[in-house]
Parts: C-alpha cells; sequence; structure tokens
C-alpha cells in the first residue's frame, strides 16, 4: 500500500508530518478558521455586536449607585442605540412593559423619554423572549 497524500485543507500545499495534519502551517490554520467564521455568521456577529453596544449605551446612562434614570429618545438614538434589539422583556402586574439588553433594560414613558433600568436579581430566571 503506498501511503496517501494530504494536502493543506486551505492552500492544498502537501502536507508532511502526522497523519491527521489538516494545515501546513498555523497561518494557513487562521486563515481557514477565519473563512469559516465569516460569511453565514456575520448576521449573527452583527446582531450581538448590536445587543453589546445596546447594553453599554444603557449601563452609561447609568451613574454609579443609580438603579434608575430617564433619557430621551432623542439622546439614545445619537448614541447608537438601535431600538429593535433586546434580549428579553418583562411585563409588570400593571402591564408595563421593559425590554432588556442582558441587564440593562428601558421602559417607554411618553413624550419619547425611557426609564433606564438595571435588572433586579428576580427576574434573571424567569425572561420572556422577545417576538417581533
Amino acid at each position: 500500500m503506498s501511503p496517501r497524500i494530504q494536502n493543506c485543507i486551505d492552500c492544498g500545499a502537501p502536507l508532511n508530518g502526522r497523519a491527521d495534519k489538516r494545515f501546513c502551517d498555523d497561518y494557513c490554520r487562521i486563515h481557514y478558521n477565519n473563512k469559516m467564521k465569516s460569511g453565514g455568521n456575520n448576521f449573527i456577529r452583527n446582531i450581538n455586536n448590536a445587543l453589546k453596544k445596546n447594553r453599554n449605551i444603557l449601563a452609561s446612562v447609568l451613574k454609579d449607585g443609580e438603579d434608575t434614570t430617564k433619557i430621551s429618545r432623542e439622546k439614545l438614538l445619537n448614541s447608537g442605540f438601535i431600538f429593535k434589539y433586546g434580549t428579553h422583556s418583562y411585563t409588570t402586574k400593571k402591564g408595563s412593559k421593559y425590554i432588556y439588553c442582558y441587564d440593562y433594560g428601558y421602559l417607554k414613558l411618553e413624550h419619547d423619554w425611557f426609564l433606564v433600568v438595571r435588572l433586579k436579581n428576580e427576574h434573571l430566571d424567569k425572561p420572556n423572549s422577545i417576538k417581533g
């Protein structure tokens, strides 16, 4: 039996060494994995980046020690906040619906104002999925 000739799955160069070797060097390994992680996953990565950005904007609005504060829609939009992205929602017994980006959320008030809140621990176990 002649040995099977294997090639690098990124550049196609012949491989020397172990039988299970897939890449000729670290450059090809990194290039191949980066190529595989791009493409179809861009959609997911962009949403995750938007969620993180929204969370950071909400976190920056609250000063140290504050649990709530008010902010205008205009200021949120100027900061780059994207309202269509949230991780979960919470509806109070009175029917008020808070939209969260991880542990920070907001409640729409009158006249384009929003109440920004930090998630309390008792709500961590019971999030409602956002459907939209």
